[in-house]
C-alpha cells in the first residue's frame, strides 16, 4: 500500500437522532448521524402499517362504477 493516499480509518459512533441510540462502527469519518435506525424503523421493530390493496381496489371500482359481484354473476350466467 502507498502511504498518504488512503483515508484515516477511525472507530466511529453512529447516532440515531430520533431515539438516541449510539452503536460503535468503523469509518472514515469519526462520528454519524443518521435519522432512523434499526432499533426505531417500523419494519425492524414489527410495526409497520402495510397498505391494504383491496381497499385501492375497492376505491378504484367505486370511482368507475364497477360492481365485482354482478360481474361475477354476469359471467356464471354466461356459462
Amino acid at each position: 500500500m502507498k502511504k498518504g493516499i488512503h483515508p484515516k480509518y477511525y472507530e466511529a459512533t453512529v447516532t440515531c437522532i430520533t431515539c438516541g441510540t449510539t452503536f460503535k462502527t468503523g469509518s472514515t469519518k469519526p462520528e454519524i448521524k443518521v435519522d432512523t435506525c434499526s432499533n426505531c424503523h417500523p419494519f425492524y421493530t414489527g410495526k409497520q402499517a402495510f397498505t391494504s390493496a383491496a381497499g385501492q381496489i375497492d376505491r378504484f371500482n367505486k370511482r368507475y362504477g364497477i360492481d365485482s359481484k354482478a360481474k361475477k354473476q354476469e359471467e356464471e350466467k354466461s356459462e
